[in-house]
């Protein structure tokens, strides 16, 4: 089983130097304190000499010491916070304060930092393999967790490690929604199913500050005999649909033909009208030569329509 996570815990370390924490102008100000300290010793070293005294005069070793104990004390004490990190800081093992972004000052050796939150969008990715589905299909599915540390005393505080508990949540909770959802939905109602997963995981998570921003399913994999299956399915289903479109298109020919008839059964002048308007047709088209039999211009009574014309129509003037 693969869960992978592309965050990583921020470390406890307190010096400029240990990743969280890191501050140029503590270093810079260790390195000045260092070398005032030096300097006054040697300078203490070399009055001694010229006084022909064995030893530096104990004041000039007193503040070259304490000038070098203030760099170290400046190191421990001086720290600094990037814009998207919070410090919790613990003083004699009690919650002292969080602090951040910036510039921040804690009692050495009394105050500790504990924890360094980083408050930016997270990503996590993680899977579910072989889970089955309230129909019983295995499926293999994959998904991107997008969360974000919104209490950064909480996330410190009421879990050992909420990174790892993301991940645990996420994936029980993607198992959950896979086993409660037919396969059909899984793969048609792809955003009902994130909102769902991105729901339930927020409510897990809110206890420890977290908050789930968006879940998104990137795959979902089915076993190749299954997706044969379904793609046969598939194909049958909108070959029946088709059927059943021509069948419906025959049935309303079919009864346009009926109503045709009807109208020419009750109209024989109707009809003989259509054949010639057909025969029409068929001639206007240059160089085309129509042959007819006599049996049926006969049954059209060419001579009985043009007679009705001319009892219909208005004489000529002319």
């Amino acid at each position: 089983m693969n869960v992978m996570s592309s965050v990583t815990r921020g470390s406890a370390g307190t010096g400029p130097f240990a990743g969280q924490g890191r501050n140029p102008v503590a270093a810079l100000l260790l390195l000045v304190l260092v070398v005032a300290g030096v300097l006054v010793l040697l300078g203490g070293v070399r009055s001694a000499a010229a006084g022909g005294a064995s030893q530096p005069s104990a004041g000039s070793v007193v503040i070259g010491v304490l000038l070098i104990l203030a760099g170290v004390l400046t190191l421990k004490a001086l720290l600094m916070a990037q814009q998207w990190e919070k410090a919790v800081v613990l003083r004699l093992g009690r919650l002292h304060s969080i602090r951040g972004p910036g510039l921040f000052i804690i009692v050495p050796f009394i105050d500790s930092v504990v924890e360094w939150i980083d408050q930016r969008i997270q990503t996590t990715e993680f899977n579910a393999e072989q889970a089955l589905t309230r129909d019983t299909v295995p499926t293999n599915i994959d998904a991107i967790l997008f969360w974000q540390v919104h209490d950064a005393e909480r996330a410190a505080l009421e879990i050992t490690d909420y990174e790892q508990a993301i991940l645990r949540v996420a994936q029980t909770s993607l198992r959950e929604m896979i086993g409660s959802s037919p396969l059909s939905a899984l793969l048609s109602e792809r955003k009902a199913a994130d909102a769902a997963l991105k729901e339930e995981i927020g409510r897990k998570t809110a206890e420890w500050g977290v908050a789930a921003i968006s879940v998104e399913i990137r795959d979902v994999a089915i076993p190749a005999q299954l997706q044969d299956a379904m793609s046969r399915q598939a194909q049958a289903e909108r070959e029946k649909a088709a059927r059943i479109i021509l069948g419906s298109a025959e049935q309303e020919v079919a009864q346009k033909f009926v109503d045709a008839a009807n109208i020419y059964a009750a109209n024989p002048m109707a009809l003989q009208l259509r054949a010639m308007n057909i025969v029409y047709e068929t001639t206007k088209e240059r160089g085309a030569t129509v042959l007819i039999p006599s049996a049926m211009v006969d049954a059209m009574n060419v001579g009985g329509v043009l007679g009705l014309q001319g009892v219909v129509a208005p004489a000529d003037p002319k």
